[in-house]
């Protein structure tokens, strides 16, 4: 019996060390493959990591424009929006379907929930697929974590080789009330047709003291159709000002600032431009404060 005793005393033993070991491997593994969870952990240096789900960043804006190529996987574009967890997001060259996808993934899989308005829509079977006489829709969306009221959707008089326009909804950005605008102007030679958009868009920025524009404007920041936006509003970068006064991050693939996040009302206290694997235009977002 005390031999028997031993040899179980001695199994035990070595089972509880192994469990031991077992379980303290497991956790190391798991702390490899979720990284710092702490308030204050980042992402990257000197930038707040996302919450770690069910939480989006309450002062957080993001702009992207998901095509090309358009054939993406929406479980990648959910990814890489949950990454960061933004407030607010605004999507441009976005099939309807593929926004409610991205939507669907963000909260099943990521426990974020996002309010959606679509801004203007165009019937694209070439792009975003569906039957002939029901076409895919096409254009731009905007995600937000809060309730969106007053939404507008307002087509340019000329959309140059395709119809665009903007979209602006009032919102919650870090517990304030802001007008967010979302466009997408007209393509890069066409810079006749963005100035009188971008004129559009100007006047309807005016009109609120606290205001987000994101979006794909389709052109560099010195170019001259952006300048009634410029006397408005400050990109989010405060090194990005029209050449020569200032240095902007490219935010393309073909090393152009495209994309952007204007401020009106509001200052920036970070930003970052992430390339991504799932569009030619990087994703650029930015935390931002009331003045």
């Amino acid at each position: 019996m005390e031999s028997a005793t031993v040899v179980r005393t001695e199994e035990a033993t070595v089972l509880g060390r192994g469990t031991r070991w077992f379980a303290g491997g497991v956790i190391l593994a798991c702390a490899v493959l979720v990284g710092p969870s702490a308030p204050g952990g980042s992402l990257f240096a000197g930038h707040p990591s996302a919450p770690d789900g069910r939480e989006t960043v309450p002062n957080r804006v993001m702009t992207w424009n998901l095509c090309n190529p358009c054939d993406t996987a929406n479980v990648d574009r959910a990814a890489e929006i949950a990454r960061y967890a933004p407030q607010v997001v605004g999507l441009q060259e976005a099939c309807v379907r593929d926004v409610e996808a991205v939507r669907d993934h963000l909260e099943r899989l990521h426990g974020l929930d996002y309010h959606v308005e679509y801004g203007p829509v165009l019937r694209n079977w070439s792009r975003c697929g569906g039957v002939p006489w029901r076409p895919g829709r096409f254009g731009q969306a905007v995600l937000s974590a809060a309730p969106m009221t007053d939404p507008v959707t307002v087509e340019y008089p000329d959309g140059g080789s395709e119809d665009r326009g903007y979209t602006a909804v009032t919102t919650t950005v870090g517990g304030r009330t802001v007008r967010v605008f979302n466009t997408h102007l007209a393509e890069r030679r066409q810079e006749e047709v963005r100035a009188e958009q971008a004129g559009v868009l100007a006047a309807a920025v005016a009109r609120h003291d606290r205001a987000i524009v994101l979006g794909d404007l389709n052109a560099v920041p010195d170019a001259p159709e952006l300048a009634g936006i410029w006397e408005l509003a400050e990109d989010v970068d405060p090194h990005c000002r029209p050449l020569p006064a200032g240095t902007c991050e490219p935010t393309t693939d073909w090393h152009s600032k495209f994309d952007y996040v204007f401020l009106r009302g509001l200052a920036p206290l970070r930003h970052r431009v992430q390339a991504s694997a799932y569009s030619d235009h990087h994703l650029l977002y930015a935390d931002v404060e009331p003045v």
